[in-house]
C-alpha cells in the first residue's frame, strides 16, 4: 500500500496510509472528547484472542471479512459475494487487528492501534461458504473480482462519470476460464481506464516479466519524464535538493532525518522542506517518529523570532497521516479540526481528526504552506491540516486530490492491485476526494522552461514578497 515514496500499499500497510502510528499515540488523537471514550483492549493477549471477539466479523466498507480464533485472526478479502483468504503471510497484513472495542450489540471497532484509522466491524453467524469454496480463481472470476471492488469502495463514483457496472461486462467480456495472463492483465488494464489517480496500481508478472500499472503521475512529473525519459527523476531530484541547500538557503541549510528533510533560515525568514511523510531513519521502522522529533525540537528552536516561516511540501510523495499530525503539530497553539474520513459504502459516523499543539518547540508565526501537483496522500492531509490553522497560508499549486488511504488488495492469481476506499471531507461537509488543495496565492514552481531551477528561484520570490508585506 507500491509507486508513492513510503507506498501508502506498505506504508499508509502498518496505517494502510497507513493506516497507523502508535509511537504518536501520546501527543495525536481523534477529536473524541476523553469522557466519550471507551477503553480500546488488545485484541490477543498473552497469545489468546480475547474471548469476545471470536467468530467471524465483516468491515463497513473496505472489503474485508475477519475470522477470530483462540490463537489469532485469520483475513478475507470480499466484493460482489465473492471471497478468499488473504495470501499475504502476515497474520496482520494491513495492522488492523491490535486493539478493539465494544460499539454496540454485535458491533466492534478494531485499529492498529488507539490513535490510528478505526474500522467498523459487524458480527456473522458464521464464515460465508463462498470464503471456504475451493473453486479455482479462474480470470474471469478475478477480473469480477476486481470490478467488484471497485464498485463497492472507490470513492465518488458517480461524480466522477464512472459506471462500474458496464466496465465490469466488458472486462469479464474479454477474458474466459481460460484467458492467460496478457489477455487478463488487458482486461485488468481496460477497467481502470482513465482512473487518474495514485492510489490506483495493478502489479503481476506477465510472460516472466513484471507488469505495473500506476495512473497517477502527476503532470510536473510528466514532463520531467519526457525531458529525460532514461534518467527518470534521479537528476530533477538531484537538482532540486541542490537548489534548495545552494540557492534558498545559501549554502547554511541542512539535511536530515535520512534526507527527507532539509531546513535553515534564509536571513529572518525560516524554511522547512518534507519530502515525505515517514522513514526518517535506516535503522528504524519507517513510521517511528523519534529521528524526526529531534530534528523538528532543533528546527523550530532555530525558527524563533523569524520573520515567517516556509514549510515546503512542493514534492511530497505521501507516508503516514499520524507523521502529518505531528508536524503540523509545532505550528498551532490550540487543537484545531481539520477533517473527518469514513469508509465508501459504510453506514457510519465520520472519523474527525484534529491537529493538537506539540509538547515540543513550535513557531506558531506566520507560516506559508508550499504544495504542488506532487503533492499527495499523506502530505495533501498533512496540508488540510496545515490549512486549518489561521496562521497559514497556502502557495504554489493545487495538490494531487487523493486524499484517503491506499488500499491493498492481493489477488489469488498472485498478482495485486490497489485503490482508496475512504471519503475525506473538509469541516464544513465539502467531499475533499478528487479534488486537489487549491493554493491561496497560486505561484508557479516547476515551469517547463526551467524545470531544474525553477522552484528554487519561486522560493526565493516568495521570501522576498514575505519581507515586504510580514512584519
Amino acid at each position: 500500500m507500491i509507486s508513492l515514496a513510503l507506498a501508502k500499499a506498505d506504508l499508509h500497510r502498518r496505517a494502510m496510509k497507513v493506516l497507523s502510528l502508535a509511537a504518536a499515540a501520546a501527543v495525536l488523537a481523534f477529536a473524541v472528547p476523553a469522557s466519550a471514550e471507551s477503553p480500546f483492549w488488545p485484541v490477543q493477549s498473552k497469545g489468546a484472542v480475547a474471548s469476545e471477539l471470536r467468530g467471524v466479523w465483516k468491515s463497513r466498507g473496505y472489503g474485508w471479512i475477519v475470522e477470530f480464533g483462540p490463537d489469532g485472526g485469520k483475513l478475507f478479502q470480499t466484493a460482489g459475494g465473492a471471497c478468499y483468504a488473504d495470501p499475504r503471510r502476515e497474520p496482520d497484513p494491513d495492522g488492523v487487528m491490535g486493539v478493539w472495542r465494544a460499539e454496540g450489540q454485535g458491533t466492534i471497532t478494531l485499529a492498529g492501534d488507539p490513535a490510528s484509522t478505526r474500522y467498523l466491524f459487524d458480527r456473522l453467524p458464521s464464515l460465508p461458504a463462498a470464503c471456504a469454496s475451493t473453486a479455482p480463481w479462474t480470470p474471469d472470476r478475478v477480473a469480477a473480482f476486481v470490478a467488484d471492488t471497485f464498485a463497492e469502495v472507490y470513492p465518488r463514483s458517480a461524480e466522477r462519470g464512472l459506471d462500474w457496472s458496464a466496465r465490469r461486462a466488458a472486462a469479464v467480456a474479454k477474458v474466459g476460464p481460460q484467458a492467460n495472463d496478457a489477455q487478463l492483465w488487458a482486461a485488468l488494464s481496460e477497467l481502470m481506464a482513465g482512473l487518474d489517480d495514485p492510489h490506483v496500481e495493478l502489479h503481476g508478472v506477465v510472460g516472466g516479466d513484471q507488469r505495473d500499472l500506476e495512473p497517477g503521475v502527476p503532470p510536473t512529473l510528466a514532463r520531467v519524464h519526457a525531458v529525460d525519459p532514461e534518467g527518470s527523476e534521479k537528476a530533477w531530484l538531484q537538482a532540486y535538493r541542490d537548489e534548495i541547500l545552494t540557492r534558498v538557503l545559501a549554502g547554511k541549510g541542512r539535511q536530515a532525518a535520512n534526507n527527507r528533510i532539509f531546513w535553515g533560515r534564509a536571513d529572518d525568514v525560516g524554511y522547512l522542506n518534507v519530502v515525505t511523510m515517514g522513514a526518517f531513519a535506516r535503522n528504524a521502522a519507517p513510521d517511528d517518529p523519534r529521528p524526526l522529533d529531534a530534528v523538528l525540537d532543533e528546527a523550530m528552536t532555530a525558527f524563533a523570532g523569524a520573520r515567517a516561516v516556509v514549510v515546503d511540501v512542493s514534492n511530497n510523495r505521501g507516508g503516514y497521516d499520524t507523521i502529518s499530525r505531528a508536524i503540523a503539530g509545532r505550528f498551532t497553539d490550540q487543537p484545531r479540526v481539520a477533517y473527518s474520513k469514513v469508509a465508501v459504502g459504510a453506514k457510519a459516523a465520520p472519523q474527525t481528526v484534529t491537529v493538537e499543539p506539540a509538547s515540543g518547540p513550535r513557531f506558531t508565526g506566520p507560516v506559508y504552506l508550499v504544495t504542488s501537483d506532487i503533492t499527495v496522500s499523506a502530505g495533501e492531509t498533512f496540508g488540510l491540516m496545515m490549512k486549518a490553522l489561521p496562521n497559514v497560508k497556502q502557495v504554489g499549486g493545487a495538490t494531487r486530490g487523493a486524499y484517503s488511504d491506499q488500499l491493498p488488495k492481493p489477488l489469488p492469481n498472485g498478482w495485486a492491485f490497489a485503490l482508496p476506499g475512504e471519503l475525506y471531507k473538509a469541516p464544513d461537509g465539502r467531499d475533499l476526494e478528487g479534488r486537489g488543495l487549491a493554493p491561496d496565492m497560486p505561484m508557479v514552481l516547476f515551469p517547463q522552461d526551467d524545470l531544474s531551477g525553477g522552484h528554487a528561484k519561486a522560493i526565493q520570490g516568495l521570501m522576498a514578497e514575505i519581507r515586504r508585506s510580514v512584519r
